[in-house]
């Protein structure tokens, strides 16, 4: 018998969720994401001013953080839901992605996510497409 749900997150939703805000925020002070994108991740209309930028770099460092402290497996699936979010996979390809984020673990997963300057917009569109889109609005998957 087949499993009902193969993509399966064992991260727990509000701590994803409040994660995703946190790596948005980081974005925020990124030189390579468009300024428009930065001024509307976190804050809407509102143009972010010299203090939240330099804040965002508190941000990054407690990020760096909490990504290195999570255990390996969700770090892997964090990995993963970026790889899927951006197209590296689909939905039904979720096993793979896993499998490869295992091999690719060489490297600490903080410093590989924050490279990438649109990770929480990937990552909520990993979410989608794994069917939970729902989390950043209720917080559960």
């Amino acid at each position: 018998m087949e499993p009902e749900n193969i993509n399966i997150l064992t991260i727990e939703p509000g701590y994803l969720r409040r994660l995703l805000f946190k790596l948005r925020a980081a974005s925020l002070g990124d030189a390579d994401t468009p300024r428009d994108a930065r001024d509307n991740a976190l804050y809407g209309e509102h143009h972010i001013t010299l203090k939240e930028e330099v804040d965002t770099c508190a941000v990054r460092e407690e990020l760096v953080a909490e990504i290195d402290g999570l255990d390996p497996d969700h770090q892997q699936e964090l990995v993963a839901l970026m790889w899927v979010g951006r197209g590296d996979f689909d939905s039904d390809e979720w096993p793979e992605a896993l499998a490869l984020a295992m091999q690719r673990a060489d490297a600490p997963a903080s410093r590989y996510l924050l490279s990438h300057p649109m990770a929480a917009d990937e990552i909520a569109s990993g979410l989608e497409e794994l069917g939970h889109d729902h989390l950043l609005e209720d917080g559960s998957y």
